[in-house]
């Protein structure tokens, strides 16, 4: 199965690619998955441009055809997102509304950060975002209250804490995205 963790937040200075290489090295210990990162930095989608919308799956822009080859790949998804102005950052949005078919059935889990919330609210709106892409919001998550106490020369270490909530995640992730896989070859 492969499990994509989706790093959110697009701003210089970031903290959330380093919490992402963390929890996809944390997830490629699993045996039951094939973990790797997508960066929304590094894929560059640009403010949704499609034409036709996209429950239709008539992609015109090339970057929209590789966005949903990855999603359609993957099994489960990872949100690493900060929380901006009690909500997630609009590129995550935006790369949600991007596809429509490439989400459903497949399991959904967070990890947020930030400085006392952790991040939290983001989760909870993003969980009705993702409800409503027919993707299963997973209830365990991964919470970091003042990353920035935590990051070291640019790489994220976590506390026992952050690793027994990785594992939580992974453990119901595992559980259904084969779930979830059933159900998607039994719909299609």
């Amino acid at each position: 199965m492969t499990l994509t963790t989706v790093v959110a937040s697009t701003r210089p200075g970031r903290v959330g690619r380093s919490v992402a290489d963390w929890f996809t090295a944390r997830a490629a210990e699993y045996d039951q998955f094939e973990a790797h990162t997508v960066d929304l930095q590094e894929l560059a989608l640009p403010f949704f441009d499609e034409p036709h919308p996209p429950v239709m799956q008539q992609y015109t822009k090339s970057h929209t055809r590789r966005w949903s080859r990855i999603v359609d790949a993957s099994d489960a998804f990872v949100f690493v997102t900060p929380e901006y102005n009690g909500a997630f950052p609009a590129p995550l949005k935006n790369a949600w509304d991007y596809l429509v078919v490439e989400w459903r059935h497949k399991p959904a889990a967070f990890v947020s950060y930030g400085g006392v919330s952790a991040g939290t609210r983001a989760v909870q709106m993003g969980k009705q975002v993702v409800a409503n892409l027919r993707m299963l919001p997973i209830g365990p998550t991964v919470s970091i209250p003042f990353v920035n106490e935590l990051v070291e020369r640019g790489a994220f270490r976590p506390g026992k804490i952050h690793e027994a909530a990785a594992e939580q995640v992974l453990d119901e992730l595992v559980r259904t995205a084969r779930v979830m896989r059933g159900l998607r070859s039994a719909t299609y």
